[in-house]
């Protein structure tokens, strides 16, 4: 009979743990820092209708003292600080999104465009790489629908070589939006205000880089399957959004009614954004679409939300809260 000694069994343990370290190769330290994300993009489904977000990427630049046209500076800083921004800095991030209603892929705005990714060095002008990233092809897509004719919204119509990005789609654009952007009239209204006449200058360049081959459309209608057009002037004239319908359940896509650093315009709806065109038209727009959305119970797509800026919108004492939708790693 062999003794096992309390010694012994000690001795044995420390054998078998250290015997399969001693040729194992060690873990290093000083593995380098990776430099970039995922590609970002997200899906879900409304109905048998696919959205897939897909980023542009963020921008962070200096905040003007008059951000916010009807508040000061104060005010608006703190608002920041609160949210665990940058007091002095404006954060804004661009989310076009692609709809797959089954027979139709549509595009719902284009983002910064090529341009700008290369002068970022690919921070944003991202929704080329991160729509193939995904799977989809720009040639493979029918329509494209604009909201409006800011240039985060039209500057990726076109591609590197300044021309079309999507060659077989059809671009649809708001009448109203056209009717104003396109007008000499309108035109000269706005000189002397550097942001309506980079505007306008920028709108024709786009377009007519396109030859001005578009087809314009009204609010109030179905413009593809499953999609309806909705007037929400203010932030431009004939700036639109869009409700998917599918089955029973409805999306709003909101685009800019919350626009800029979205999120001091959903505390404080009353609160006028720079680049609003009609100011308290926009603080209208933006109660009423919003009272919708609570009433119908309908999430909200934000394209300058949080990526992927799928919320939920509740009123909170004279203004709004957003509640971000559950990220979920299935379809």
């Amino acid at each position: 009979m062999i003794e096992l000694t309390r010694r012994a069994a000690l001795v044995g343990v420390a054998a078998t743990t250290v015997a399969p370290l001693a040729g194992a190769t060690s873990a290093r330290a000083n593995a380098p820092l990776a430099d970039k994300q995922a590609p970002g993009f997200y899906r879900y489904n409304i109905g048998t209708h696919q959205i897939t977000v897909v980023s542009d990427g963020v921008t962070v630049t200096p905040r003007p003292d008059n951000y916010v046209a009807n508040a000061s500076k104060d005010e608006v800083s703190k608002a920041f600080a609160d949210n665990y921004m940058p007091p002095d800095k404006a954060t804004h991030s661009y989310s076009p999104i692609v709809i797959n209603t089954g027979s139709k892929l549509v595009v719902v705005d284009t983002g910064l465009g090529p341009a700008t990714y290369e002068q970022s060095k690919g921070k944003v002008g991202q929704f080329q790489t991160n729509l193939a990233a995904a799977g989809i092809d720009r040639n493979s897509v029918d329509t494209v629908i604009i909201s409006h004719f800011h240039g985060d919204h039209i500057n990726g119509l076109l591609a590197a070589d300044n021309k079309a990005a999507y060659p077989n789609a059809e671009i649809m654009v708001p009448s109203a939006e056209w009717k104003f952007w396109m007008d000499d009239g309108e035109l000269s209204k706005g000189a002397g205000n550097p942001i309506l006449e980079n505007n306008f200058k920028n709108s024709r360049r786009v377009f007519d880089a396109l030859g001005r081959k578009v087809t314009q459309y009204d609010a109030g209608k179905e413009i593809a399957p499953g999609i309806t057009s909705v007037a929400s002037p203010g932030h431009t004239p004939g700036h639109t959004s869009f409700i998917v319908a599918s089955g029973s359940e409805k999306l709003l896509v909101q685009v800019d009614i919350t626009a800029g650093a979205a999120f001091l315009f959903v505390k404080n709806p009353q609160w006028q954004l720079l680049f609003d065109v009609d100011k308290p038209l926009a603080v209208e727009t933006r109660r009423k679409l919003y009272d919708m959305a609570i009433a119908e119970k309908m999430p909200i797509q934000a394209f300058h939300a949080g990526f992927p800026g799928l919320v939920r919108v509740e009123k909170d004492g004279n203004g709004y809260r957003w509640v971000p939708a559950l990220w979920n790693p299935s379809l």
